[in-house]
């Protein structure tokens, strides 16, 4: 049977079309998923890698609830002019603790993977409360109510920490059980600031700008 006849009778039944649509797909799926799947550096942590503690799960948390991952990226591609303006960049061994993975795809804002450390939570406050009094040109909303909500408010933080260990995040029960009291007296704001500043840290010291 000749390519043309074949491609005409594909197309005349969609059984048989959707079956060549989904094999497609299937092998496409494949060719990506299985050399992830035994790739070592997917699953070691680099540098001072860490689960995130309670407060910063608590962030984070709060951090895909708000939608940052909108328009902030946490993935700095190594390309000069990446590299240049937010710093070294990302190593697959620093998000093993990422469930999920927050890197996106489109920066409204700028990326944050490196955003820790670089100004102070004072900043970080100022900037959550109204974006417009630390950057002028912002065209970020203000997140006034976070500075007013308690941290422990966000979910069962000891929950998710215990589905976490389960997939083998290093939690001991010790740090579970204490989980609650580390939440006591904060805000959201607090565990979103905790969260920022621990976001691309992780790495030698000698490696970072």
């Amino acid at each position: 049977m000749s390519g043309m006849s074949l491609h005409k009778k594909l197309e005349e039944h969609s059984g048989l079309l959707i079956f060549g649509i989904l094999a497609v797909s299937a092998v496409g799926g494949l060719v990506q998923i299985l050399p992830i799947l035994f790739q070592e550096s997917l699953e070691t942590p680099v540098g001072a890698t860490a689960p995130y503690s309670a407060v910063a799960l608590t962030g984070r948390d709060i951090y895909i609830r708000e939608g940052c991952s909108v328009c902030h990226t946490q993935q700095i591609r190594p390309l000069i002019a990446e590299v240049e303006r937010y710093g070294p960049y990302s190593r697959s061994g620093e998000f093993v603790y990422d469930r999920p993975f927050l890197w996106g795809s489109k920066r409204t804002g700028p990326d944050l993977h490196r955003i820790g450390g670089k100004y102070s939570d004072i900043w970080h406050r100022e900037h959550l409360l109204n974006p417009r009094s630390v950057v002028p040109d912002s065209i970020m909303p203000g997140y006034p109510w976070l500075a007013e909500t308690p941290a422990a408010d966000v979910g069962d933080i000891q929950k998710k920490m215990r589905v976490l260990q389960s997939l083998g995040h290093p939690y001991s029960d010790a740090s579970i059980e204490e989980a609650e009291s580390e939440l006591e007296g904060l805000t959201e704001m607090d565990a979103l600031i905790v969260y920022l500043q621990q976001l691309g840290t992780a790495m030698p010291q000698g490696e970072l700008p």
